[in-house]
């Protein structure tokens, strides 16, 4: 997958093959097979071109990541106190990251900038919450 995000766009095997290859040998088969794993796992989604297919990243590696931490931290006991052993663990350059992430989240919906074509977002809602399930677009995002 590292190879996947790391160009943020579609790929051939023998792309990822031939960038492996600078680091150490290993054989086409096995990198098709890896992705052909990938895509049937749905972390990636393949398109045919001629002979081969091209592989792209259902998500980002953040949203991965992301999901992975939400998981950990929701199968947690105690989570407050997993999220201060983890914060505990990060470096001073990690918890400014978080300083800034927790800024951005806590922006309210009517003050975050809109795209041109998108309205903004009335400061009350007259119908109730999305359900966050049926948010999620074709791709499981």
């Amino acid at each position: 997958m590292s190879r996947v995000w790391k160009w943020n766009r579609p790929v051939t095997v023998r792309e990822v093959l031939e960038d492996l290859q600078k680091e150490r040998s290993i054989a086409y088969t096995t990198v098709m097979t890896v992705l052909d794993n990938l895509h049937q796992k749905g972390w990636v989604r393949r398109e045919a071109e001629g002979r081969a297919y091209r592989y792209e990243a259902v998500s980002t590696r953040a949203a991965y990541a992301a999901a992975l931490m939400n998981d950990a931290w929701s199968q947690s006991d105690n989570p407050a106190a997993a999220l201060v052993a983890f914060f505990g663990m990060m470096s001073e350059e990690q918890r400014e990251a978080l300083r800034d992430a927790v800024r951005i989240a806590q922006v309210p919906e009517t003050q975050k900038p809109t795209g041109p074509s998108e309205p903004a977002e009335p400061a009350e809602r007259t119908e109730p919450p999305e359900n966050p399930a049926s948010a999620q677009d074709a791709d499981g995002r």
